[in-house]
């Protein structure tokens, strides 16, 4: 009796079903995809919040000395993603690991974050020197990579879909040879390769044929003696060429002052260096609107707007970007994301993701 008080009461009809059949699932299926901004530092320490939480950055440039240690830090890329996406990160010998966004911490915007190499299983003797955001591995993109003895290579985006935790090839690196920069392109971008001795080539991207992952790569540029790549510019926007010599001279240049050429020739002047403002150190595109952080041997740390620095003609010195002591000289440059300390508060960002 009272088991069909208990059907009548309750007997309505399953509202599960059994299915003996279904689709594997991942991890990623379980996540909400939402927009968040990835910030990673100087020093390699990457976090991620929500896009919501961040405003825009206020304009100008502004100078502050460093303590002289370790510990002065700045977020050198930051980029727009979703918890789906991917980011590829290249080191010097030539590997390539990727992240999933989601696995990169969550953490406000004050606080550190997570040293990148604790995320990825990279040996102790690779540096990390790019880092590429992707949607999807397309076969419509491309990889561009530059060493520091001159080679040049592309490869299809889609060649880095399936990275194993341990790490791929990107690059056969040879020795004494190392990788210096990785960009993403979509197939017609010029590209320009600067060097320490002042040289600059300019040449179409179709310029270099696709290659695999294990490739050494091709010629880009041919090096004079004692001479390094110290830059690989993707031209993207209507942007100049931004050169910095290691004695704090730097000017800005037209792109157009640079013309269009095939790759593995020597390249024009792009700087004059001398024992005045040394060789150079740092090519890179540049907009009005960015900011530049120059740091020092002796520990020195400037903020300073690109608009501050006058576009001149491509065979010159350049002017004084940062007055040095006599022993020190500059150790590294970067276009830098500015503290929200600096923020129009009234105004929301908009970012966007290549």
């Amino acid at each position: 009796e009272e088991l069909k008080e208990v059907k009548e009461k309750y007997g309505d009809e399953r509202r599960t079903e059994v299915v003996k059949n279904y689709e594997e699932f991942s991890l990623e299926d379980m996540i909400a995809e939402e927009d968040v901004v990835v910030t990673i530092s100087h020093s390699g320490f990457i976090k991620r919040f929500p896009v919501s939480g961040y405003r825009k950055q206020g304009r100008g440039g502004k100078g502050v000395t460093g303590a002289g240690t370790k510990n002065e830090d700045f977020i050198e890329h930051m980029f727009v993603a979703s918890t789906h996406h991917y980011i590829l990160i290249f080191t010097d010998r030539g590997k390539c690991y990727w992240l999933k966004v989601h696995e990169v911490p969550e953490a406000g915007r004050t606080a550190r974050g997570r040293a990148i190499q604790n995320l990825i299983q990279k040996d102790k003797e690779e540096n990390i020197t790019a880092f590429v955001a992707v949607k999807e591995f397309s076969d419509e993109q491309n990889i561009i990579m530059a060493t520091l003895r001159g080679t040049i290579k592309k490869t299809i985006l889609s060649a880095y879909g399936n990275v194993r935790k341990g790490g791929i090839n990107a690059i056969n690196i040879v020795k004494n040879d190392k990788l210096i920069s990785v960009k993403l392109t979509d197939g017609n971008n010029d590209i320009v390769l600067g060097t320490r001795n002042g040289y600059a080539i300019r040449f179409n991207e179709k310029d270099v044929r696709p290659m695999g992952r294990t490739a050494t790569g091709v010629r880009g540029v041919r090096l004079g003696k004692d001479d390094i790549v110290v830059g690989l510019v993707v031209m993207k926007r209507q942007a100049t060429i931004l050169v910095v010599t290691e004695k704090g001279y730097g000017k800005r240049s037209d792109i157009n002052d640079y013309r269009t050429t095939h790759r593995g020739g020597k390249g024009v002047i792009t700087v004059k260096t001398s024992d005045r403002v040394g060789k150079l150190i740092s090519m890179m595109e540049v907009v009005d609107g960015d900011e530049l952080v120059i740091i020092t041997t002796h520990g020195m740390v400037i903020k300073q707007g690109i608009k501050n620095i006058r576009v001149m003609g491509r065979n010159t010195q350049g002017v004084r970007v940062i007055r040095l002591n006599e022993s020190d000289s500059i150790a590294d440059i970067a276009k830098v994301v500015r503290d929200e300390e600096d923020n129009d508060s009234n105004n929301e960002v908009v970012l966007n993701v290549e």
